[in-house]
Order: C-alpha cells, then sequence, then structure tokens
C-alpha cells in the first residue's frame, strides 16, 4: 500500500505496507476537494460549562459511557464510544491506571473511580442541533471496486449518518439508541417532522443512485449524542485549511501532548505513547499485522506525516485482492483505505494509519501495517514527529 505525501509545493512520494514501486511523477499534484475551515464557532462543540437545559435533560444514567467519555478525552480512547464494556474500554482503563500509578486490572475498581470522580461533572451525553453545513455532503456510495473509487474526486462518507457517528466517536447504533423515534433520549414531544426537500442530502453523488444509502439524521434536527471533547482548534496552530477542517469534522482539537516515543504491543492490541519525561500520555487500541503480513517487531523511527492522503492500490501486493484487479491511484478521504493520516515509518513499506471502519479496530487483521480510529490517528498525528521512537513488541 502506497500514500502520497503533499507537503508545501513539493510533491513527494512514499512507499507502504508493502508496497515497492516507485510513484510516477506527479501523480499527487492534486487534491480531492475539501470543506474549507471556518473562524466561526464550532455548534457541535463540547460546551461543558453551559447547564443543560432540564427538557434535554438524559432520560436515563449512563455510567459507563460517561466513564468513556472522560478517558476519550484525556487520551486513554476506549475505540468508539458506546456504552458497553469490551477489549478497548479495557486498554482505556488500564491507560488511565498506569498514567496515574494506580494497579492495572482494565477494570472500573474502587481505586479507579475515586480517580475519575474529579470528572464526574461532565456528562455523559449532550444535544446537538446539526448544522445545515455539516449536513451539506456531498454524500457518495462507495463502490468496493478500486478502479471505481479511483473515479470519484474524493473517498468521503457515504451518509450524514456516518459522518455523525464519526464526530462523535461512536457508531450509528450508538446515535440510534440515543435519539429514540429521532427524538432525543429523555426529550418530550412528537417525532421530528420529515426534512423539507433537499434537507436530507443522501444522494448528492453516486456510481448507482438506485443503490444510494439513506440517512436516519437530517439537517436541523436536534439529536443527543456522545458528550466527546478536546475538540478545540486553534486556527493559527494548523496552517492546512483542509487538515483544519479534517480535524473538525472529526472531533479533534489541535492541541496535543508531544509523544518522545510510542510502543505497539501486538499481544496487547495497544499504541502507547510517553512523553520527554516518559509519562504516559496516550492509549490507543490499535489493529496491526496479520497471519500473512505480521507485525516487524524492533525498534523504528518516523520519516514523515502526512494528512489526507492519497493512496497507491496495487493488487500484486495484496494475498487478498480479487482476481484481475488493477493498479489504481486512489483519492484521500476518511473512507480511504489508510483513512485520513499516514505516519511513515523508517521500516520500509510500513506506517501508521486510519481506517474507513473504526468498529473493526482490534477486531480484525490489517495488511501488516498498524491500524487507528481516524479520530485517534488524528491526534497522534499532531503527537509525533521524525524525533519520535517507535518500538514494535509482540
Amino acid at each position: 500500500m502506497r500514500p502520497i505525501f503533499l507537503a508545501l509545493p513539493i510533491i513527494i512520494s512514499l512507499a507502504a505496507c508493502k508496497v515497492s514501486d516507485k510513484a510516477p511523477d506527479g501523480a499527487a499534484t492534486q487534491t480531492a476537494p475539501a470543506p474549507q475551515a471556518s473562524a466561526a464557532p464550532d455548534p457541535l462543540a463540547a460546551h461543558d460549562s453551559r447547564a443543560m437545559p432540564q427538557e434535554l435533560a438524559d432520560s436515563e444514567p449512563r455510567p459507563l459511557m460517561q466513564a468513556q467519555v472522560v478517558l476519550d478525552r484525556l487520551g486513554f480512547t476506549p475505540g468508539v464510544v458506546d456504552g458497553k464494556p469490551g477489549l478497548s474500554t479495557r486498554n482505556a482503563i488500564s491507560g488511565f491506571q498506569e498514567a496515574n500509578s494506580l494497579a492495572v486490572t482494565g477494570k472500573m475498581d474502587a481505586a479507579t473511580m475515586a480517580g475519575l470522580a474529579q470528572y464526574q461533572s461532565i456528562p455523559a451525553t449532550r444535544v446537538v442541533t446539526i448544522p445545515a453545513d455539516f449536513a451539506a455532503g456531498p454524500f457518495v456510495k462507495i463502490p468496493k471496486d478500486p478502479q471505481d473509487q479511483a473515479k470519484l474526486p474524493g473517498l468521503g462518507y457515504e451518509t450524514l449518518d456516518e459522518k455523525l457517528a464519526e464526530r462523535f466517536h461512536t457508531t450509528l447504533a450508538t446515535l440510534n439508541l440515543l435519539n429514540p423515534g429521532g427524538m432525543p433520549a429523555g426529550s418530550p414531544g412528537p417525532a421530528p417532522a420529515t426534512p423539507a426537500p433537499g434537507a436530507s442530502p443522501t444522494t448528492s453523488a453516486t456510481l448507482d443512485p438506485a443503490a444510494a444509502p439513506v440517512s436516519t439524521f437530517h439537517s436541523g434536527q436536534q439529536i443527543r449524542v456522545p458528550n466527546v471533547g478536546g475538540d478545540v482548534i486553534a486556527t493559527s496552530a494548523v496552517g492546512d485549511p483542509a487538515w483544519q477542517a479534517t480535524l473538525a469534522m472529526l472531533g479533534v482539537g489541535s492541541e496535543q501532548p508531544k509523544a518522545a516515543r510510542i510502543v505497539v504491543s501486538k499481544s496487547k492490541g495497544t499504541l502507547k505513547a510517553y512523553d520527554q519525561s516518559d509519562k504516559l500520555i496516550a492509549v490507543y487500541t490499535a489493529t496491526m499485522g496479520s497471519t500473512h503480513d505480521p507485525l516487524p517487531l524492533g525498534d523504528w523511527g518516523i520519516t514523515g506525516v502526512s494528512h489526507n492522503p492519497k493512496f497507491r492500490y496495487n493488487p500484486d501486493l495484496f494475498w487478498d485482492a480479487k482476481e484481475g484487479s488493477e493498479k489504481a491511484m486512489l483519492p484521500p478521504g476518511p473512507n480511504g483505505s489508510v483513512g485520513v493520516v499516514w505516519i511513515d515509518l523508517t521500516k520500509p513499506h510500513y506506517g501508521i494509519h486510519g481506517t474507513p471502519k473504526p468498529e473493526t479496530i482490534g477486531r480484525a487483521e490489517s495488511h501488516g501495517c498498524v491500524r487507528l480510529t481516524n479520530w485517534d490517528v488524528a491526534r497522534l498525528a499532531q503527537m509525533v514527529s521524525t524525533r519520535t521512537k517507535v518500538h514494535f513488541e509482540a
């Protein structure tokens, strides 16, 4: 696999994930259209200082989701925030315990709950109104064949539902659970009216209009979402407007701690980041390697970071490629094969990258590289540099 690095006026092509051929000159002279970042306040951002109106109070306490929300904000991310126990949540709890010198059990024991008690004022959910510009798309049915994907200007979201789920680090199933009948859980009143013509932007572009996905949610609708935060973006700190827009789209802030080293553990399924004083600052559940493409154990470095990378698909290098497939240059986007970020390693043809399927992190094999959710890799991309050390362990 090979992404294309875009850096100022210089176009650089680098290998990635088992790819050894060189990119043709000028292969990455264009980037896909991206939403323009705005200096206006983000209406979807967290505002914990604001009291939730009584009529918007949640229908029930959600203690595990509240803990996931806090851990996600602290950098010990539970994968998708869904209020359910699982591997990613245990990893997040273990990270918090290690960082706070607690016994590492991966369980919400008494000591851990006491450590998290200072964050009890942060609610598990909040209610937002879907902005028209966020809901505007375009939304495109992503074909499975790489040759058809290469014809698209970008590999963005298929529906507003999918975009909302990534913005709030969750799943569509969780959003539906929090909004029974299309209304925020706990809110009185009838179900929302059918959106006006043009309000639902699910079919703005598709190779097969008959197969266009349909969104559950629409512009102007009030919905309950997991109360993820840490999403403040200092526009002066992000020079690339397209990258700034990507961070806003993922609910990821521009202020991140700096990582002196990262450790990827195959047995634990985690990526841990440590600062200069060797304090644990982040833990992400990751997917790495497979029986076909094992994780290359050892010490490595970082050669560069690419935001919104293009991807060179070469079927000869994929054991599961469809017979007869041809090479293709795939456009960037959150639904691209490497998601929104490629972190290139000194180990030739390997990197750390995002994914179009966040719910599969920790549950499915990769093609040798280290795969994170798009929001986690967007955070990590701002934490690392070419000075960051990388260690892969069994």
